[in-house]
């Protein structure tokens, strides 16, 4: 009598900020629920799985990091893939579904996932961060159900049947009958948005039934233990002074841009290279903090130390205590420096948050928020205004959470990336960068603006002491304060080191940033290699009004003047017609004044072409992922069609091959 087959299925993530793992575990949670049992493990836990001979359903969850690389607990996997040689069935035994998370405002999407997929029996699923993972994560949960069912069905009578076909090649033709079941399908965001608000729905929704999620099981016990000393516990890798502060846009300038410079001479660890990026990490706001407290009737106990462990009976497989989690810390510790309580609240949280709201108004709205049928309003009205986890609870003053259920949700406080502005060579010991001051709008459950957690922190931190133009010389001396950082090494996105080899730039606004590094590194360099043909320099720079945010015109004009950079290409979106008009004049009445980047390197394509296809130059793009650095994209691949006379697709391929050859290099954020 042949063995039954056990109804298990793997389940693999790779995840670098825990969207992928939460998914993943959500899957091996409700795998019970659908009678089946998932193995999860961690993509880098290679001891642990062995795909050469599992013989059961796969399932990948993984995210796309930085330009299109695996997460942190991947990296091995991704590597094992890349590096051996496979023959084309090398996976054939395998049957497996593969979710790949990404942003389609960066060039590199779901790149990860593509890399695993390359050996793969199926087509893998994308979802989007770009317009709401759960928008297209959902549906495609709601099918892996009935196909890894399904897919275990038909094994299982395979294997049973001495008829059937032999077993290490039926697992593909079984799952292939079920990839359609699995398939992702982007939804679009049709239709007027809704009225209504954050705290109030309207019909269809309010009246209509609703599919809610499973509740998250809890796993995690918290105290709360009064004690006189304890340790505090920091990561940080490196403590600087702050020892200048410069204001660069003017008062009246949409945006405020600010320089800071950075002491870093006894740190030998931050010994960076132009284009490298930095970690800045900032606490949570003082009064967020307190708000937070506030809500968890927890304020008379913020000095005392919290102690966190798994509940011994909780149904959440692979149950762990956050490693981001140090023992022996205080509550105001907790909740200043460990945990993002500005992180927008997913579905899972908000259903969690459910069970905690005492008015039957409010239970229901988040409900609604949280079901399939309230995709829309939640979207609308959370993730979109990146609306926070304070801020929802606000809104909903009904809702006591306990501190357990915030800790389970509440992600790591990630500290923030700036790109160096600065070269050391140019400024030995210290270090410079350039940001924007964010600010979110208000909005509903907003009932204010606020700045962004980190630009606002650093704005508060030296607005004392801070440097602009026109402001009067303060007399004696102001101690500036002392900020964390950490070095992130970036080895692709550096200037050639052929110093014959021409490169172009392209970065708008604070976007500029890393090329100034760039840009004092070759001044040095000149100095030193009096005798080196250097390679031509381009730089295209944009901002809003030439008197106003026009970011190191000083310095810019000066590796102008210096021959340091050999083309300064500037355009300026918002400058009054008028003016525009008057300049356009000295110049020509024929051609439209370009407003962006993009229309200035389409002004020089023949050139920016020349630099690319035949003199195997290098381009750099540094800013926003979301419009500037496609609309560039775009640019180049017009240039391309028109200067080599071939068609659409065979321009992306050229251009596809400079981004292989690391000659069209991309540094942007979204």
């Amino acid at each position: 009598m042949p063995c039954e087959v056990q109804p298990r299925f793997l389940v693999l993530y790779g995840s670098q900020k825990g969207q992928a793992q939460s998914i993943a575990e959500g899957i091996a949670e409700d795998a019970q629920d659908n009678g089946l049992v998932a193995e999860l493990k961690c993509l880098n836990q290679t001891d642990e799985f062995n795909l050469e001979k599992e013989n059961a359903p796969v399932v990948f969850i993984v995210s796309t990091t930085g330009d299109g690389e695996p997460p942190d607990n991947a990296l091995k996997f991704v590597k094992d893939i890349k590096t051996k040689t496979f023959s084309t069935d090398h996976y054939k035994h395998l049957c497996y579904a593969l979710l790949a998370l990404g942003d389609t405002n960066y060039a590199n999407f779901c790149n990860c996932g593509k890399t695993i997929e390359r050996p793969a029996v199926l087509n893998f699923s994308y979802a989007d961060d770009g317009v709401g993972l759960e928008v297209v994560v959902d549906p495609w949960l709601e099918g892996l159900w009935k196909a890894i069912k399904g897919a275990l069905s038909k094994m299982a009578s395979n294997w049973t049947s001495p008829m059937k076909e032999d077993a290490a090649t039926s697992p593909n033709k079984i799952f292939d009958s079920c990839t359609s079941e699995i398939q992702l399908n982007l939804l679009s965001h049709a239709g007027d948005p809704q009225e209504g608000s954050l705290t109030h729905s309207l019909p269809p929704l309010s009246e209509s039934s609703l599919n809610v999620p499973a509740l998250p099981p809890p796993y995690l016990d918290v105290s709360l233990e009064d004690v006189d000393t304890m340790k505090e516990v920091r990561t940080f890798v490196c403590k600087v002074p702050i020892c200048r502060a410069v204001q660069l846009t003017r008062g009246d300038s949409v945006k405020t841009a600010l320089l800071l410079e950075l002491d870093i001479t006894a740190h030998t660890t931050l010994a960076y290279e132009p284009g490298d990026s930095f970690d800045v990490f900032c606490p949570n706001r003082d009064t967020e903090v307190e708000e937070i407290l506030s809500k968890l009737g927890l304020r008379e106990k913020r000095n005392h130390s919290v102690h966190v462990s798994l509940k011994k009976d909780t149904k959440k497989r692979g149950a762990q205590v956050p490693s981001y989690i140090p023992q022996n810390i205080s509550l105001l510790t907790l909740l200043t420096w460990c945990l993002e309580i500005r992180s927008v609240p997913k579905k899972a949280f908000l259903r969690a948050l459910v069970e905690h709201t005492g008015d039957s108004v409010q239970r229901r709205r988040l409900q609604e928020l949280c079901s399939k049928q309230g995709t829309a309003d939640y979207n609308l009205y959370v993730r979109d205004p990146s609306l926070s986890t304070l801020e929802l609870l606000t809104a909903f003053p009904s809702c006591l959470p306990p501190l357990s259920l915030l800790i389970e949700h509440l992600p790591k406080l990630q500290p923030r990336p700036y790109s160096a502005s600065s070269s050391r060579l140019k400024h030995p010991g210290k270090l410079l960068f350039v940001f924007n001051v964010v600010d979110f709008p208000e909005c509903t459950g907003r009932w204010a603006g606020k700045r962004g957690l980190c630009t606002g922190w650093l704005f508060d931190l030296i607005n004392r002491g801070l440097d602009f133009p026109g402001r009067v010389e303060r007399s004696g001396s102001l101690t500036l304060p002392m900020v964390h950082v950490s070095l992130r090494s970036n080895g692709s996105f550096r200037p050639p080191s052929d110093l014959t080899v021409p490169f172009i730039m392209v970065g708008p606004g604070t976007g500029v940033a890393p090329f100034i590094g760039f840009l004092q590194q070759r001044d040095k360099q000149r100095q030193e290699n009096p005798d080196v043909v250097f390679g031509e320099t381009w730089l295209f720079f944009g901002c809003r009004h030439k008197d106003r945010d026009y970011l190191f015109r000083e310095d810019l004009e000066g590796f102008v003047s210096s021959g340091v950079l050999n083309h300064l290409k500037v355009c300026f979106s918002r400058d009054d017609q008028e003016q525009e008009k008057e300049e356009e004049k000295k110049v020509t009445t024929s051609v439209a004044r370009p407003r962006y980047v993009q229309h200035n390197l389409l002004l020089n394509s023949q050139y920016i072409s020349d630099i690319l296809l035949k003199q195997k130059g290098y381009i750099y793009v540094c800013g926003d992922a979301k419009n500037m650095a496609k609309d560039v994209n775009e640019a180049l691949i017009e240039m391309i069609k028109t200067q080599m006379q071939v068609d659409q697709l065979e321009a992306m391929k050229t251009l596809a091959g400079l981004r292989e050859e690391k000659r069209y290099l991309q540094d942007i954020w979204a």
